[in-house]
């Protein structure tokens, strides 16, 4: 069994930070992909950012340079650093995670979602 399980949700106060961290665990040989969605009340799910294991990541065009997302792929973990936080910024953040489990091969994962709430 295969876990994704996501940390570091909260309320800040707008121009605030915060760092969320996400960890993959389980019946796994590696994680290729891993990253960050929100959806807000009444909106699509959008990507937030995401990094591959080789080092690439990209970016939702609503970060602006605010965010920055990191792993470390001994721990199987990834992070999302957020700066300079709106209220527009407010949604619950999945975690992602397209990962090599060893017996149904290559699978994508979702968190259950953290809440980030930016008040004004």
């Amino acid at each position: 069994q295969v876990q994704v399980v996501e940390s570091g949700g909260g309320l800040v106060q707008a121009g605030g930070s915060l760092r969320l961290s996400c960890a993959a665990a389980g019946n796994i040989s590696s994680v290729n992909v891993m990253g960050w969605y929100r959806q807000a009340p009444g909106k699509e799910r959008d990507l937030v950012a995401r990094l591959s294991s080789s080092g690439r990541a990209d970016y939702g065009d609503f970060v602006k340079g605010r965010f920055t997302i990191s792993r470390d792929n001994a721990k199987k973990t990834v992070y999302l650093h957020m700066n300079s936080l709106e209220p527009e910024d407010t949604a619950v953040y999945y975690c992602n995670a397209e990962a090599y489990d060893i017996a149904l091969g290559l699978r994508v994962y979702w968190g259950q979602g953290t809440q980030v709430t930016v008040s004004s």
